[in-house]
């Protein structure tokens, strides 16, 4: 599904219920506001940062990644904790959110430094990891509304989905959390869609009134559908393909990943017979010069 579609599920989940993550990411309760995340000296901005007002007040920077470039991930967190601290005068606690396993690296340690070899480290950056298929569900089902669409990609099997989903919609019928109901389902309808199929997770959300009346809802059913038809087209192609002439290289995943015609995917499945490599498959994009020519 792509990663713009994930953007705008977790912009409108902080936004909405800013207190609910201090909480998820294992810090008190306290009173939170989204603040802008843009820092205008880096490329993009921070996913999302919160100032937590605790006795002494911090930033809290989180980044959501569901992606496969996550070993580049410590370097930009790294650089843009040091902005945000430089910008806002506070401290900065970084948070990574892996959404799925295919979005974990080896690099994702906690820590990242820097210095000379035989030296000590001149420089020293810790930040949190929480990876979100090994977290447990019972802090999200208790939790706050916004982390509730979350409890079905957490550490829990199939067989559990049923009672997982009835135990949120008990929660969503709650009065002072109807008003959350639809925006909480189609976000967990959408987030379902990267660890199981989309007709799984229609089937289980289904009888849920709330969703069936809102044309909202059939919107994201329809597009998720489409989505879904495409990940799983491009997951065939990066297995098929690896078999063939190992993993990708970073430059192939991303372009596997701007990809999103499912029959152009399915095309590329085809033509694996017919060549020797990633490269040949997918060639780099030929560089144009300043006057026109390549």
């Amino acid at each position: 599904m792509p990663s713009k579609t994930f953007d705008a599920i977790f912009k409108n989940l902080v936004e909405s219920g800013p207190n609910d993550w201090p909480v998820f990411v294992g810090q008190p309760a306290a009173p939170t506001q989204v603040i802008d995340a843009d820092i205008a000296t880096v490329s993009g901005a921070a996913d999302k940062v919160l100032r937590v007002e605790t006795a002494v007040p911090y930033l809290l920077h989180l980044e959501f990644v569901a992606g496969h470039d996550a070993a580049r991930l410590p370097r930009l967190l790294h650089v843009r904790n040091a902005l945000l601290e430089n910008r806002h005068d506070l401290p900065v606690r970084s948070v990574v959110v892996l959404l799925r396993p295919e979005a974990d690296s080896p690099a994702l340690t906690g820590t990242r430094s820097q210095g000379f070899p035989g030296e000590e480290p001149y420089d020293w950056f810790r930040y949190q990891v929480i990876r979100l298929w090994q977290m447990p569900v019972q802090p999200l089902l208790e939790g706050g509304p916004a982390v509730l669409p979350l409890a079905p990609i957490s550490a829990v099997t199939e067989a559990e989905l049923p009672g997982i989903i009835k135990r949120m919609e008990k929660r969503l019928r709650q009065p002072a959390l109807r008003s959350r109901a639809r925006e909480s389902w189609a976000a967990a309808f959408i987030l379902m869609g990267m660890r199981y199929s989309s007709a799984l997770a229609e089937s289980l959300l289904r009888g849920v009134v709330t969703m069936e009346e809102s044309t909202t809802y059939q919107l994201i059913i329809e597009r998720g559908k489409a989505a879904g038809a495409i990940e799983e087209a491009r997951r065939v192609l990066v297995r098929v393909g690896s078999g063939r002439f190992g993993p990708p290289d970073r430059r192939t995943v991303r372009a596997l990943e701007k990809i999103t015609d499912v029959e152009r995917l399915e095309d590329l499945i085809v033509q694996l017979a017919q060549v020797n490599s990633w490269q040949e498959l997918l060639p780099p994009a030929r560089r144009t010069k300043r006057n026109g020519r390549t």
